[in-house]
């Protein structure tokens, strides 16, 4: 196991962030520049374990491959056999998920008031991922950064891919059962039919609904009945739970939410063009409207 102190290349572990259940990331520090980044490591009992490995060195690909401000960029790789890890750049943040859990207030209050900025700059990264010929597939709270300032990156592409057209699409077709997870996955992701980016706007549908009600569209007694659920059942709108949210939010929320991927925004730049036009929440100034009036007024 990774220690505290330990030096990994040019590395050295300075402290832990995140304990997940087949890795860890920590904060450690460059030794030639002293600059400070992240490193995941496969835990010592997952070293070996051949779907752990790949999906380490799947994330670290993918995230090498993108960069955008609003994607965590991946910087370096290594295979070792013992402690298999990459390096990416250090964004000292929590989680949307972190947030959702706290018991402060102000938690609560933050994701109110930063929730459209959220948004956008998560869509924003999804477009550019999505129009580089990549789907995330595990888009969630957990997956999404967000800084004091609600800056926003995306996260873990351990599951993400490529997408493949037509007939390519039919051959790279999964032959295992669906990967993601249940609260989020669209009905096409959980059929195991090929996927594009309209899968990810159906689990950033469902994020967005968690970071602006406090739970998911969908609840279940087990994980076959929250994946049924996603085929089947209608999502509430969520001015239900939260009636301070606008009209016009809960209808593009419930757009993105449409079990046919046809009746969904075609890509995320027509999700952003909505965005732009509509306020969240009825009680809150839209932020991006008063920066704006701020600018032509400087």
């Amino acid at each position: 196991m990774a220690d505290i102190g330990q030096v990994l290349g040019d590395y050295k572990i300075r402290s832990l962030l995140h304990t997940g259940p087949v890795s860890q990331v920590f904060e450690v520090v460059e030794q030639r520049s002293s600059r400070h980044f992240a490193m995941k490591i496969l835990l010592p009992e997952h070293s070996d374990n051949p779907v752990h490995r790949k999906q380490l060195f799947n994330d670290a690909e993918i995230g090498s491959e993108l960069r955008h401000e609003n994607v965590i960029n991946i910087v370096k790789v290594s295979r070792s056999e013992n402690t298999p890890h990459f390096v990416m750049e250090f964004f000292p943040s929590g989680s949307i998920r972190k947030r959702l859990q706290s018991r402060d207030p102000k938690d609560k209050e933050f994701l109110k008031e930063y929730a459209k900025k959220i948004m956008r700059q998560t869509a924003t990264g999804l477009a550019y991922m999505n129009a580089s010929g990549f789907v995330h597939l595990d888009i969630k709270p957990d997956n999404i950064l967000v800084n004091a300032l609600g800056q926003t990156k995306i996260a873990d592409f351990a599951i993400s891919r490529r997408t493949k057209i037509g007939f390519f699409a039919k051959l790279f077709k999964k032959k295992s059962g669906p990967e993601g997870t249940a609260s989020y996955m669209s009905p096409e992701q959980i059929n195991g039919q090929p996927l594009d980016g309209r899968s990810d706007i159906y689990s950033f549908a469902c994020t967005a609904y968690e970071v602006v009600c406090g739970r998911p569209p969908f609840r279940g007694n087990s994980t076959s009945d929250l994946l049924r659920k996603h085929l089947v059942e209608k999502p509430s709108p969520p001015q239900v739970h939260t009636p301070d949210l606008t009209d016009p939010f809960g209808t593009l929320i419930l757009k993105m939410l449409s079990k046919k991927r046809e009746d969904r925004p075609k890509t995320f730049h027509e999700v952003l063009m909505e965005l732009r036009k509509i306020r969240v929440f009825k009680s809150i100034p839209d932020k991006d409207d008063e920066d704006h009036r701020g600018s032509m007024e400087m």
